[in-house]
């Protein structure tokens, strides 16, 4: 039994206690927020012990490894700190808004042998690991084109957006670390394209975007194409497509059941998609957190790494300075 502490009693961080609790091999250790009846609003619904501090829970011997679902600016500093106790963690995306802070952080950790994971979960998604074992397997023959789609159902509340980091660092850098996953090589060029078209006021006063389109390019001339939108007004929008010289693998949206209806006035009624990322991706954060328990008993490296965190981190400052200078960004400009 793997003893889990849960640092962050937010939104995702409620949600990973719970899915912690009901793992079959791991335990909730207890949880801590510095809103003190967040933490404790957790502990009533799981039983879970409440720690005074981030350091008693890396102090405690009642607790085998960590989950770091606090605001990102604590990020690194948790990591440095659970790597120095010995103990494993699970940290969410991103490791930090700064490439220089992330870098920084990697060479404190540099070496260890603690299981660091990064909160990636669209990477344990069925479908779209579906994709990825399809051209292992040489089922689409090789590889020449993958499409992300990520499109929100809205936007996001203007304190939220003041503070993400912008629509790169904080939307897209999951489908670049998706990209980077289903090529299954590294990226060599970066360029993008940036629109306030939803919100234009408060993206101008934000100095960010909520329309964006980045294209990446392997060494080997392999493209990924992301398209994301902060509204869209169908629902959530979650799709991955590979395009081989055999065929095609997509991994489509997800809705309550597959039923479509069909009348003389319609065909093809469906049910809506699922509303965000904790209903689209919930069988995903269970196998997220079966892969950390994993990479823990085995004492082994987790399957998306620090390293996975800052090379998608890299990935959207590249994007960010393709548009403010207007050109393709040679990723080796960046690391």
């Amino acid at each position: 039994m793997i003893r889990i502490a849960v640092l962050g009693c937010g939104r995702i961080g409620v949600m990973h206690a719970a899915n912690i609790a009901s793992h079959p091999r791991a335990g909730l250790a207890g949880v801590f927020d510095i809103h003190a009846p967040a933490a404790a609003g957790v502990a009533a619904k799981t039983g879970a012990r409440v720690f005074a501090s981030a350091e008693a829970v890396f102090a405690s011997d009642e607790v085998d490894a960590v989950l770091i679902a606090t605001a990102t600016d604590t990020h690194a500093d948790l990591i440095e700190m659970a790597v120095a106790a010995g103990k494993p963690v699970l940290c969410e995306k991103p490791t930090d808004l700064s490439l220089e802070r992330v870098n920084r952080c990697a060479t404190v950790i540099a070496g260890t042998k603690v299981p660091v994971q990064l909160g990636f979960v669209r990477r344990f998604d069925p479908g779209h690991a579906a994709v990825r074992k399809a051209i292992a397997a040489g089922e689409i023959g090789e590889l020449h084109q993958v499409v992300i789609t990520s499109r929100d159902p809205a936007m996001p509340p203007p304190a939220y957006a003041a503070v993400s980091g912008g629509i790169l660092r904080d939307m897209t850098i999951h489908d670049l670390d998706m990209a980077r996953f289903i090529l299954g090589e590294e990226v060599a060029e970066v360029f993008a394209t940036g629109s306030r078209l939803v919100d234009p006021a408060l993206m101008e006063k934000l100095g960010d975007y909520d329309t964006v389109a980045v294209v990446l390019t392997t060494a080997s001339g392999k493209q990924a194409v992301i398209t994301n939108s902060r509204q869209a007004v169908y629902g959530y929008d979650q799709r991955v497509e590979a395009l081989g010289t055999r065929g095609m693998a997509l991994s489509e949206n997800r809705r309550a059941h597959a039923m479509t209806l069909h009348t003389a006035g319609f065909t093809d009624r469906a049910e809506p998609l699922l509303d965000f990322f904790i209903e689209r991706y919930r069988e995903a954060f269970d196998a997220e957190i079966a892969a950390f328990v994993e990479a823990v008993e085995a004492g082994q490296p987790p399957v998306v790494g620090f390293e996975d965190g800052r090379m998608a981190l890299v990935l959207a400052e590249a994007a960010l300075k393709s548009i403010a200078e207007g050109r393709v960004v040679r990723v080796e400009e960046m690391v």
